[in-house]
């Protein structure tokens, strides 16, 4: 079960450690054990080096007190600053990383075999997810996954975020020696076939239920799996009319899930990117709270100014 660390930002854009260190012992304390920063909810695309090197030192400071093992993210369009940003990682420890195809232009079958060199290849002490998603151009398939993990034991997952069965299927049984996690249909759909893993997505909104979908999934318990998977369905569709069906970001979804974990998380965005409003958060939390009180862990506070 793998859960994202979203990072808030005060009014003036600064960096919230303070909240950031209580959300992810927050996270933990739900149950959730396998945590990375930066992938797109994380707004891993939008921060200066700057920003990555203090953030991800607070990270592994608290993951280690909390004595679970980080991830960390790499979104680039440049492979020189996807090796520096692991290399500074890893010197404080980090042995997990996250890792998605450069995105300014496509890349080729070659490009793609000569990315995973540079990574999986430069750093055979480390171990490596790779995050397959749409926005780079391209989706990686489960006969490139059986090659790649062929030539590189340290690549040892994949994330795919979509609901296209017959995709997951493919993964699960092309690439059986890699760890796929899916997001909740998705990880619903793939329990029938393998063992996925759970990727948090809306479901965080209740970490004690998604702890019950994840066991339900691990034991192939398909009628339970199906009666969660219809509650969340009307979930999702109350999340969309909530904050609107135009395009966002996904840390402006994400960081709605993390306020009803801890009512001071700010929903802002690094800018030019915007959050879900404070009216989009109240509406989610008031239906949640009417429809759906198994997806809520806690009655969330009215909003607060953040810091």
């Amino acid at each position: 079960m793998l859960g994202t660390c979203c990072v808030p930002w005060a009014e003036d854009g600064a960096f919230a450690e303070a909240i950031f260190r209580r959300s992810v012992r927050a996270l933990v304390d739900g149950g959730v054990r396998d945590l990375y920063i930066f992938g797109t909810a994380g707004e891993g695309y939008a921060v200066t080096d700057g920003l990555f090197d203090r953030i991800t030192r607070v990270f592994v400071e608290e993951t280690s007190a909390l004595g679970v093992p980080p991830m960390v993210g790499i979104i680039s369009p440049s492979l020189l600053t996807v090796i520096e940003r692991i290399e500074t990682a890893a010197a404080l420890g980090v042995a997990l990383f996250q890792v998605s195809l450069p995105s300014w232009g496509t890349l080729t079958d070659a490009e793609v075999t000569l990315f995973f060199r540079e990574v999986c290849g430069r750093f055979p002490q480390l171990r490596f997810l790779h995050y397959n998603l749409p926005r780079t151009g391209r989706m990686l398939s489960g006969r490139h996954y059986a090659e790649l993990s062929a030539a590189y034991p340290n690549l040892v997952a994949t994330k795919y975020g979509g609901p296209d069965v017959r995709f997951i299927a493919e993964l699960l049984l092309e690439a059986p020696l890699l760890r796929h996690f899916f997001t909740e249909f998705g990880y619903a759909a793939g329990s029938a076939l393998g063992e996925p893993g759970f990727l948090l997505s809306f479901s965080s909104s209740s970490l004690r239920r998604a702890r019950s979908y994840f066991r339900a999934g691990v034991e192939r318990d398909l009628t339970a799996l199906a009666a969660m998977q219809r509650e969340l369905a009307g979930v999702r569709r109350e999340l969309a009319a909530a904050v609107g069906l135009g395009p966002h970001m996904d840390g402006a979804f994400d960081k709605l899930f993390n306020r009803l974990l801890l009512p001071e998380f700010p929903l802002r965005l690094l800018s030019p990117y915007l959050g879900a409003s404070e009216e989009a958060f109240g509406r989610y939390a008031a239906v949640l709270r009417s429809r759906f009180p198994q997806w809520l862990d806690t009655v969330p506070a009215p909003p607060a100014a953040p810091t």
